[in-house]
């Protein structure tokens, strides 16, 4: 009886554990639906495989909400087997965690090249019909930047020639006419001078600090909750404790 009060304890410990990171899980799937709702044709500019970015989140969150609801009731039920399972699960999150957070941040530099590289061919190829052109007219509208470096960019694409500098450049739209934006001397006068790769790049290494903190934050909450499951489990078995 003396263990009763311990295993109350930490059953109330890993029930909250396990509901908060059921909310994680339901966020992330939020996200991932979101994502591919609203951002789907414009985060391909970011990298090559990014558009899969939303499905990983949307599958993420689906796996971490079964297995929050796997984790209050293997708790509830005081199975040990099931309690191992759980920490189980937690670790290979706190894995897979670990391993994305590093290489995000190995990798930042190869992420900022083919940002580069995908934005380029997006701007060279503008046609304003395809997803790729409607992602550069997303940024640019939203960011307030033009081009890659600068507007200037614009006067080796295709689409330059005959329409001039896209209207999505514009930081006055109501006084820029398609006139304004073909006149190499009128339009600087009329668009953003900020390119949108310096832009977005820029916010990266800005905030990659606290992206990082906040990732591996995350990836060693998991341990609270393994170690939590680990103790439940081994004192529920030594002591051959029955929960109903």
């Amino acid at each position: 009886m003396e263990t009763k009060p311990v295993i109350t304890c930490l059953k109330t410990l890993l029930i909250v554990y396990s509901f908060v990171f059921w909310i994680t899980g339901a966020i992330l799937l939020a996200v991932g639906v979101w994502g591919k709702l609203m951002l789907g044709p414009y985060i391909s500019l970011i990298a090559d495989n990014s558009t899969n970015a939303p499905y990983v989140l949307i599958g993420t969150g689906t796996v971490i909400i079964v297995f929050g609801l796997f984790g209050c009731f293997a708790t509830c039920r005081g199975s040990p087997w099931m309690l191992k399972l759980y920490a189980m699960f937690l670790s290979l999150v706190f894995l897979a965690e670990l391993v994305a957070g590093i290489s995000g941040f190995v990798f930042r530099h190869e992420i900022k090249g083919t940002f580069r590289r995908t934005y380029t061919d997006a701007v060279l190829n503008y046609n304003t019909q395809d997803e790729a052109s409607r992602a550069v007219d997303y940024l640019q509208n939203k960011l307030r930047c033009c081009g890659v470096y600068n507007y200037t960019s614009w006067f080796a694409s295709v689409y330059y020639p005959a329409n001039g500098i896209p209207p999505s450049c514009c930081f006055n739209s109501s006084d820029c006419s398609s006139d304004d934006l073909r006149n190499a001397t009128v339009a600087p006068n009329k668009v953003y001078h900020q390119g949108c790769f310096e832009l977005v790049t820029s916010f990266m290494e800005t905030n990659m600090a606290i992206i990082a903190g906040v990732t591996f934050g995350i990836a060693f909450s998991q341990l609270i909750g393994m170690l939590l499951a680990c103790c439940l489990s081994r004192i529920i078995t030594a002591n051959q404790y029955e929960m109903v």
